[in-house]
């Protein structure tokens, strides 16, 4: 098996046990991350998110296929995540295309799309369905997913003061 289709393999398998230590072990150093919840995210944040995402899954499952060797660096895979949003209670599938960039037996660029106004509308139900498709609440998701991500991460490492 090629080395590529063996890293993103051990990177999904290992999200499938929501074991963020094997997913990030996956990653380069410097990974640069990106999808329509968290928007841009770099290195240790990238890293910080998957153990949040993690720690928080409830009634979680996921399935991954197609992962597709572009060349020697891209590759694709198709993923689908089904789980409770802690927010509302509400059961939210979630079909994902990652877009992926190896290097040197890592992942340096991870990029997941999926549309999503159609999250919102399985996550927040009537108010998703009506204003999903705004740029408001769009915005107001990406800010609330920022800051809950700026407070996992003070709170599992704290700044040490000397």
């Amino acid at each position: 098996m090629n080395d590529n289709k063996a890293v993103i393999k051990k990177f999904y398998s290992s999200f499938q046990r929501l074991d963020a230590d094997s997913m990030n072990a996956c990653y380069s150093d410097d990974i640069i991350f990106s999808d329509p919840v968290f928007s841009i995210l770099k290195g240790e944040e990238v890293k910080a998110m998957w153990e949040m995402l993690c720690a928080n899954a409830k009634d979680f499952s996921l399935g991954f296929s197609d992962i597709e060797l572009l060349d020697e660096e891209y590759a694709t895979c198709k993923w689908k995540a089904t789980y409770t949003f802690s927010k509302t209670g509400r059961k939210v599938t979630n079909n994902i295309k990652a877009y992926l960039r190896l290097k040197d037996g890592a992942i340096i660029e991870h990029s997941d799309a999926f549309r999503l106004s159609t999250w919102l509308a399985q996550a927040f139900g009537w108010k998703g369905i009506l204003f999903g498709w705004t740029g408001f609440m769009k915005r107001a998701v990406q800010k609330n997913a920022r800051e809950n991500l700026i407070k996992f991460i003070e709170t599992k490492y704290p700044v040490q003061h000397t």
